[in-house]
């Protein structure tokens, strides 16, 4: 009952999360990461932030208008927020457009018709008018490389491996059935055919296809690749069950045009003690281009953002110098997260950590660490401090693309991991909009990710 509810002291309240590590964390850090969350969750800006970038400004592809509108936005927004100092950092990024909407049809041997919803893949070649030919469909690289010759060449391979639905961890799941988004299209062009279409990369059935990028092997012709919905890749292999002879109609006018220049937006807080050690934390401001690109990653840019604000409104003043980073071109290049690195290397910069958040606004669940052995197992003993929130679960892992580079330059890369099992419904999909968005899911999220930076900033690594 609420009546009988008895609130704890912040000692309290860290010594029933962890008795025994708790008696060994400075009670000043409990305090002041308390004041990060109440910060957050009273006064948090993340959310109105996050309203403005997808409503006013939508999908931010790289090369695009929205995506220097985004750059802009970054630039004013945390110049508003009094920082030390926002800056631009030049890089030049692919242009690739979609152009008219795709048409996808199955035509059957009486002509009869049945329209499919699909979506280039990012990066792919147009058709050229309509494509049509009949389908093979595979469900591993391995399946497409053991049919004859005869049974591909000509036809449109139709990639129809699902995610596997037993992975707790999503992304794991994501990351195995990758690879025919990712390089199906020349895979099959080897094997001689006109085209691929792929099974969208999510576990939920629906009627949205799901882009994301795609890479040619310039040994082979590059062919078409289209995404369709899961429920429309069910619905295409059961007619196909009926009819083997079934033919399938492409219609795509996408291109890629020359590089344009943008920039990745960096906002800074210089450190009070030791100014010359880095701390980055970041998201990419680009999305793909069905949506309004909400969940991935505009949440990651204003949990960032947000980082630095709530350090300076709770005055916690960082000890080290912390940057929130919003990265150009993570989704279809990665431009932004190298050349990052390359401007850091070549100023001799001492960088930290870098911590990124590319996982969703979800409810936070803690960190994943790539680092050595010894400065994992010095950022889990922090975990009882983060325990009493939730974000406490601590693992090594992967980090992040964009903070990748800077791998060989930074003592720790750190992954913000928040809960995964609604995150692929969502992800690269007309579907991540802004409506989808818990105020306080993100906002807990870019508290947990200030209370790990603000114990860095205190106690490096």
């Amino acid at each position: 009952m609420i009546s009988s509810f008895r609130r704890l002291t912040l000692a309290g309240l860290l010594l029933a999360a962890a008795p025994a590590a708790a008696q060994t964390a400075p009670a000043t850090d409990s305090l002041a990461i308390r004041r990060l969350y109440d910060e957050a969750l009273l006064r948090g800006q993340s959310y109105d932030n996050l309203r403005e970038l997808c409503t006013k400004i939508g999908g931010r592809l790289s090369g695009s208008p929205q995506a220097e509108q985004a750059v802009q936005w970054g630039k004013r927004e945390m110049e508003k927020m009094g920082l030390d100092r926002v800056y631009l950092q030049e890089v030049m990024v692919p242009h690739w457009v979609r152009g008219a909407k795709e048409k996808g049809r199955a035509i059957g041997a009486k002509g009869k018709g049945v329209d499919f919803n699909v979506c280039a893949l990012g990066g792919s070649v147009g058709t050229g008018g309509k494509l049509k030919a009949q389908i093979v469909e595979v469900h591993s690289m391995a399946e497409l490389a053991a049919l004859p010759a005869e049974k591909v060449k000509g036809k449109f391979v139709f990639f129809n491996r699902p995610m596997n639905p037993v992975h707790v961890e999503t992304g794991r799941a994501y990351g195995e059935a990758g690879d025919q988004r990712r390089s199906g299209a020349s895979e099959a062009a080897k094997r001689g055919a006109i085209g691929a279409l792929v099974r969208s990369l999510t576990l939920t059935h629906d009627d949205y296809p799901h882009t994301g990028t795609m890479r040619y092997d310039e040994a082979v012709a590059k062919v078409p690749a289209a995404a369709l919905s899961t429920n429309g890749a069910d619905q295409l292999s059961q007619l196909l069950k009926a009819d083997p002879n079934l033919q399938f109609e492409l219609d795509m006018s996408c291109q890629t045009l020359p590089d344009v220049k943008s920039y990745n937006v960096v906002g800074e807080l210089k450190g009070s003690k030791y100014p010359d050690e880095i701390i980055t934390v970041g998201g990419h401001l680009d999305s793909w281009d069905l949506a309004q690109g909400a969940h991935d990653d505009g949440t990651g840019c204003v949990q960032s953002m947000e980082v630095l604000r709530l350090l300076k409104a709770s005055g916690l003043k960082p000890e080290r110098t912390v940057r929130a980073v919003l990265f150009m071109n993570e989704e279809n290049g990665v431009r932004g997260g190298e050349k990052y690195a390359e401007l850091a290397k070549a100023a001799n910069e001492k960088h930290l950590a870098a911590m990124e958040s590319d996982g969703g606004g979800f409810t936070p669940r803690g960190f994943n660490i790539e680092a050595d052995a010894a400065t994992v197992r010095k950022v889990q003993q922090w975990q009882p401090l983060l325990r009493p929130y939730g974000s406490a679960e601590f693992n090594a892992g992967h980090a992040g693309t964009d903070i990748g580079p800077l791998k060989a330059q930074t003592k720790a890369l750190i992954g913000f991991d928040c809960d995964s099992q609604r995150y692929f419904d969502l992800h690269h999909a007309a579907t991540d909009t802004f409506d989808k968005v818990n105020r306080r899911e993100m906002e807990l999220g870019g508290a947990s990710m200030a209370a790990l930076v603000y114990l860095m900033s205190k106690y490096g690594l």
